[in-house]
């Protein structure tokens, strides 16, 4: 009766449900997983809410685009960061989520594939296969640090390839994409007709400077691109409902693009007035929180730096975002590592599987955990090493 789009195996698994399991007990969790940057402990300027006192937001003035002054705030934030995105090049989303949809529908058809880089977030399938489309995979390979496998990238590109997607950085390994990369993928895109899609959602939080890394992509010039964000994570204000894609690559693709994409977001017209309104003030007031997330993320990495030296696990590389992958003993696999951890120990982490990892045995957690429930579960896998 239903479409075959939505045929998901529903199925709670083991872990979901020892979670469901200990917290009807009434046990206490220290929860290693949080991302939510509004229950993450933030002191949120007032100015959030002043951004609403607008009599503007009782006027419906729909723009398929999206609001001009918001867009021209949006294009300020590139500029803030020495980027030169002009608002005619910005469409608004109510997430980065929507602007996938979006993309999907405008450079694909029914069963076309999109790439995909594995390990990342398990996004990717769901959202394409709402709009019948496959992914496939390419691998990133690590070596001390992470890189995209190129020639597997290559191979992985027929003649149903429509874009490439890259997380810059990735999630959860934190790795950033570098110059090489970039002119390596911007030729295989060119070459072979395809567009280029960054999700950028974490790209404001690097842990270190790298001249070799790539911001954002909305320099890319020779083939069509998009680069995704929004509010949720540049401002810690995902309930806002605000995201974008800034178009770039040769002029007449970029033209084509965005006049489709236009059309497409003409149907849905998703934008809530109040929060185009307000993202001036909303996009102003980011910094705020920003600094407040860069601080907690670096000081739970150097706690867990710390203590994991001298032990049975060990931290891999990353550059940036709100995650931090820790390699455990392959006595087990993540997945049971995970369970032990939740059952004996009420310590939630997320098993490397989530994120296809190749590698056993991989936990992934958050840095923007809070510093005492994040101190204490580290404390309490490592007592469970020993």
């Amino acid at each position: 009766m239903f479409s075959s789009r939505i045929q998901w195996n529903s199925r709670q698994n083991r872990l979901t449900q020892l979670l469901a399991a200990k917290r009807s007990a009434g046990a206490e969790i220290l929860d290693l997983t949080e991302s939510n940057p509004t229950r993450a402990g933030l002191a949120y300027s007032s100015e959030i809410l002043r951004a609403f006192d607008d009599p503007r937001m009782l006027v419906y003035k729909p723009e398929p685009a999206g609001a001009l002054e918001a867009r021209e705030a949006v294009a300020a934030y590139y500029a803030a960061r020495g980027l030169d995105v002009q608002p005619g090049q910005i469409l608004l989303t109510a997430s980065t989520s929507e602007a996938y949809a979006y993309l999907f529908k405008l450079l694909a058809d029914s069963g076309s594939e999109v790439l995909a880089p594995r390990p990342s977030y398990p996004l990717f399938e769901l959202l394409a296969g709402l709009e019948a489309v496959e992914v496939r995979q390419y691998p990133l390979v690590y070596h001390g640090g992470w890189s995209i496998d190129m020639d597997a990238l290559r191979e992985a590109v027929s003649s149903r390839t429509k874009a490439v997607v890259v997380v810059n950085p990735n999630n959860p390994t934190g790795s950033f994409v570098k110059r090489q990369e970039l002119r390596t993928l911007c030729q295989i895109c060119e070459a072979r007709g395809i567009a280029l899609i960054s999700d950028e959602v974490f790209s404001d939080y690097a842990f270190a400077p790298d001249p070799e890394r790539i911001a954002s992509m909305t320099t890319v010039q020779n083939c069509l691109a998009f680069s995704l964000s929004g509010l949720s994570k540049v401002a810690g204000l995902p309930q806002m409902k605000l995201g974008w894609i800034a178009v770039s690559g040769p002029a007449k693709l970029r033209s084509s693009a965005l006049e489709r994409l236009e059309w497409i977001a003409d149907t849905y017209l998703s934008v809530g007035s109040p929060v185009q309104c307000a993202a001036p003030r909303l996009m102003a007031s980011g910094e705020t929180a920003q600094r407040q997330i860069r601080s907690r993320t670096t000081s739970n990495l150097a706690l867990l730096c710390e203590a994991l030296a001298g032990s049975p696990a060990g931290m891999l590389a990353v550059e940036g975002g709100w995650y931090a992958t820790v390699q455990l003993p392959r006595i087990r696999s993540d997945e049971e590592w995970a369970l032990e951890l939740l059952a004996r120990r009420n310590v939630l982490a997320q098993p490397g599987f989530f994120y296809d990892f190749d590698a056993e045995a991989l936990l992934v957690l958050s840095l923007l955990t809070r510093p005492e429930p994040f101190q204490e579960g580290i404390v309490q896998l490592l007592a469970m090493l020993k």
